[in-house]
């Protein structure tokens, strides 16, 4: 047998028995000379120079003719005598076996480097005719993937080397649960993203490089509602949003009636310090006004109920948008009142209206948003609301799609709670972007308590008597809320 075996190698390998190609490793600028053997029309290479080449790993078994090739983070298992690659557990078939000679395994190289070429080695280009082998640098520009669980989605953030045109990304949710971002031009990093720790609804991530195009495959463990994505471009990625349904499971319902226990309320007062708001006719300033209300409702709250207040401020100092959300969301707030007093051009505008936050929105809720936000020009350290806005607006919504319906329910006791008590317009609840909403992780109103801008509201305004007022239906109206969020919470 083992005769047949050296007359067959002989025979194959007549014409030339040793020769060289040469290998050009740009990924470390070495070059490297590896032996081949040639056979009739056939190039064939030492499996042990072309690791060296490659700057990778080889583990032999020569007793069993096996090898394992560690390229590129692939693992690469080889067989004596047999045409079968397995990649990752996934098989290829050349189209030649491998030959054993003098204690090395001999791959046919054009072949073998094509599958590489496909599945591991995307900068590998092997010139036959010349018998070189150039192995560039590879450039991902696809090159990582990071995912984060929120309670009612999932968003994943791939790291880009640069910005792809939107008609070059697509997406799709197959019938088999299988979510696919397909990006035209991309050059994935396959083996760092098919490494990416998985958690939530993510069960498995795959990806592939198909010619000039990079598809990413997401296995999904439960139905998503939506998806949708955006580039961002500082960092360069491209941010997924998979939206699914509340937990509503018995023990899941249990624990969120436990934590969404009415017991801790943020009172916030827009404006404040070098941020005065919006002024009247006469120089009343809405950072005033707002703060003696917030207090009133306050005091009526810590004197009649066991709630704990929290304010964003008590004095009158500046206090960022973000950080406005981020002390109610520290202090576990589980509801966030943003009050404030309106402004517009047409002096005749009058009456109240409370505000959800939203992502879309009228030109109206537009003008009011605009305004309010307008506070990040007072910021020391400004934060780049302008790149974060597209990021914080699918956040918020889908922070705010949680608490909706609640957020809906107060915002509706309030208006009726003021209109009881006010002789303004009951201008209703309405939806905009706003920042100092945009980041609490609980049911969120903001109030604007009338118009500085018209003379009438103005001198109204300026009464401790009239402000009461509205402290008291700001006050009653989470009562009620309390109440109501109370009895839904003891049914089962």
């Amino acid at each position: 047998m083992m005769l047949n075996r050296i007359i067959y190698i002989s025979i194959i390998f007549s014409t030339i028995l040793f020769a060289d190609i040469k290998v050009v490793n740009k990924s470390t600028s070495k070059d490297f000379l590896v032996k081949t053997l040639k056979g009739e029309k056939k190039i064939y290479v030492s499996t042990r120079d072309l690791v060296s080449a490659l700057s990778s790993r080889l583990y032999e078994n020569l007793e069993r003719k096996k090898l394992v090739l560690y390229i590129s983070g692939k693992r690469i298992k080889i067989s004596s005598g047999t045409s079968f690659l397995i990649i990752d557990d996934i098989p290829y078939q050349m189209i030649d076996i491998v030959h054993e000679y003098n204690g090395d395994f001999y791959l046919p190289a054009e072949n073998f480097f094509n599958i590489l070429k496909e599945t591991t080695l995307p900068g590998l280009f092997f010139d036959e005719r010349r018998e070189v082998l150039n192995i560039d640098v590879v450039r991902y520009n696809v090159k990582s993937l990071d995912i984060k669980q929120k309670t009612n989605g999932t968003i994943i953030r791939i790291k880009t080397q640069k910005s792809f045109s939107d008609r070059d990304i697509s997406s799709f949710i197959n019938k088999h649960g299988w979510f696919y971002l397909t990006i035209v031009g991309g050059l994935v990093d396959t083996s760092a993203l098919n490494k990416t720790i998985t958690r939530g609804i993510i069960h498995r991530v795959e990806s592939d490089q198909i010619n000039q195009t990079a598809q990413i495959a997401l296995k999904l463990r439960s139905e998503v509602i939506s998806h949708e994505w955006y580039q961002n471009q500082e960092p360069s990625e491209i941010v997924i949003t998979l939206r699914t349904a509340l937990n509503n499971n018995v023990s899941n319902i249990k624990k969120v009636k436990e934590r969404w226990r009415l017991d801790t309320i943020i009172l916030d007062a827009g404006h404040g310090g070098k941020d005065p708001g919006t002024s009247g006719k006469y120089g009343t300033k809405e950072k005033d006004l707002v703060l003696d209300i917030t207090k009133r409702v306050g005091r009526l709250l810590e004197k009649n109920t066991g709630i704990k207040v929290v304010y964003t401020r008590t004095e009158d100092i500046f206090i960022p948008l973000w950080k406005r959300t981020k002390i109610a969301n520290e202090a576990g707030g589980k509801l966030f009142v943003s009050i404030h007093i309106n402004s517009n051009p047409n002096r005749k505008i009058k009456g109240f209206e409370t505000y959800l936050y939203s992502s879309s929105y009228s030109a109206e809720a537009i003008e009011v948003a605009s305004r309010e936000n307008s506070v990040i020009e007072f910021e020391e350290k400004k934060i780049n609301y302008e790149k974060l806005s597209m990021e914080r607006k699918i956040t918020a919504t889908m922070a705010s799609s949680m608490f909706l319906k609640e957020s809906e329910a107060l915002a509706a006791i309030i208006q009726e709670e003021l209109d009881k008590r006010l002789t303004i317009p009951n201008r209703g609840v309405k939806q905009a972007g706003f920042y100092v909403l945009s980041g609490a992780s609980m049911p969120c109103v903001l109030i604007e308590g009338g118009f500085v801008s018209n003379p009438s509201e103005e001198k109204n305004l300026k009464s401790p008597a009239y402000r009461k007022k509205i402290a008291d239906g700001i006050y009653r109206a989470i009562i009620k809320f309390k109440s109501s969020r109370e009895k839904l919470l003891a049914e089962e």
